[in-house]
């Protein structure tokens, strides 16, 4: 192990190589969480016709919403309990958990157990992506951040898609069981490897007083050696101060704008995912077609993330995610008539090239609105609120369906789409009015670069 006092000439260099097993292991975590959420809507046309597990569409919904509620707990519970495992063991735990979690889908004998499993699942996926993005945040090259974390999104839609192969090759022979028992799979491949191959986060291990294992990471991967950061005010008033500071003058009007435009977000992509092989089937497409539809939108969620980036970089995040939600609307209103089969699976592909991305630009978008010290609590809030729509999504699509109204769902979804492309335009519009409430400093009123620079 090398010292502390190690020079900085016998360090590896920073670069994409060094750090690559290190991105390649959140790459492989990050495409079993996408796998996990998108399998159950594979399967779903399968156990609605399976009469011994009793699932209706009112149940398939709720139990939809067990899942993100799940995540939003995971969500919640995982910055804690990162400070007492520290981030590997926290990414383990996350795919321990979601595993274990189809081990009990692919046993249950009715709905109640089923829907246990997918809460336990749950509370593994809400708290895998952010440690993830975190990871890859920190080992990154600075220059290479904004490719890894493209790359690392990509990950989820190919998750997806393997999700959809299973349910379009195992479910119909072997049965939907056997597609959750795959889902086991990640305990095995995964949780070897994370444990054998990731390192710890070295901000981590200084933050918990290891400072000769923090510089030993740090030069074996070529990174920076971390410095201590002034810590923030611990307890329930150092959390309500990092609230309070979301509503300040200049971000008073946005906050709520951006919290809305995430709901809407997170309702289209976890609606989505969980009910557009059902809803497409009740549309009257065959049950292998319904299906394969997942398998599009997710490819097409690949392509919308390599293009959002760049066309972002040009016109700012707050207008490519206004008018990708608006364009997500339009595929939604297309996709509740009935189009020939090809035209169809053309309007699920461009329609995912639009939907996801559009929520991945609400985020750069909030890294825009606020200050360095306020940006952490900013994106957490922006991210948790918006997951009350992840909840809310696949519940009330459900109930629509069960109500015998579920041409309804593309509406809603369409809806949703509107609501998120007004919510996140009015932005910039709210950061002038809090402006003009009480005009910056001269040093705060400097332009900004990047991503925002034309959304603020």
């Amino acid at each position: 192990m090398n010292s502390p006092t190690t020079s900085a000439a016998s360090r590896r260099p920073h670069t994409f190589r060094t750090v690559f097993p290190v991105l390649a292991l959140c790459w492989l975590a990050v495409f079993f969480d996408g796998m996990d959420v998108n399998i159950y809507g594979a399967v779903m046309p399968h156990m609605l016709d399976d009469s011994g597990l009793g699932l209706t569409p009112a149940t398939a919904g709720t139990i939809g919403s067990w899942t993100t509620f799940g995540m939003l707990i995971g969500a919640l519970t995982a910055g804690n309990l990162t400070d007492w495992l520290g981030r590997r063991m926290m990414l383990v735990a996350s795919v321990t958990l979601f595993s274990l979690g189809s081990a009990i889908c692919a046993v249950a004998g009715g709905v109640g157990i089923f829907g246990a499993g997918r809460f336990v699942a749950g509370l593994g996926l809400g708290g895998l992506m952010p440690l993830c993005l975190a990871m890859v945040m920190e080992f990154a090259p600075p220059r290479r951040a904004a490719l890894t974390t493209g790359l690392l999104m990509t990950s989820y839609h190919f998750g997806g898609m393997a999700a959809t192969g299973l349910g379009l090759t195992v479910a119909p022979d072997a049965g939907w069981r056997w597609v959750f028992w795959a889902g086991v799979l990640p305990a095995v491949i995964a949780v070897p490897l994370l444990l054998k191959l990731l390192p710890e986060s070295p901000g981590v291990l200084l933050a918990r007083g290891r400072t000769g294992e923090a510089y030993a990471v740090a030069d074996r991967y070529g990174l920076p050696r971390p410095s201590p950061v002034a810590a923030p005010a611990a307890g329930a008033k150092g959390r309500l101060a990092a609230v309070r500071a979301l509503f300040d003058q200049d971000s008073r009007w946005a906050t709520p704008l951006l919290w809305l435009a995430s709901f809407s977000g997170l309702l289209l992509v976890y609606g989505v995912s969980t009910w557009l092989p059902q809803m497409m089937r009740a549309s009257g497409y065959g049950l292998t077609s319904s299906v394969s539809f997942l398998m599009v939108i997710n490819a097409g969620g690949i392509v919308g993330l390599l293009i959002a980036g760049r066309t972002a970089d040009r016109f700012g995040a707050v207008r490519v995610s206004a008018v990708w939600f608006v364009l997500t609307a339009v595929g939604a209103l297309l996709l509740k008539s009935h189009l020939p089969l090809g035209a169809t699976y053309v309007v699920v592909a461009v329609t995912g090239v639009f939907l996801f991305s559009a929520q991945v630009m609400v985020y750069a978008a909030t890294n825009t609105v606020y200050r360095d010290s306020e940006r952490a609590a900013g994106l957490g809030w922006v991210t948790g609120v918006g997951r009350t729509g992840a909840v809310i999504g696949p519940w009330l699509i459900g109930a629509l369906a069960n109500s015998g109204n579920q041409s309804w769902g593309f509406t809603t979804f369409a809806l949703a789409g509107l609501l998120g492309a007004l919510a996140i335009a009015l932005v910039p519009l709210a950061r002038r009015i809090g402006r003009s409430d009480s005009p910056a400093p001269a040093s705060v009123a400097t332009a900004s670069v990047g991503v925002g620079t034309s959304d603020s």
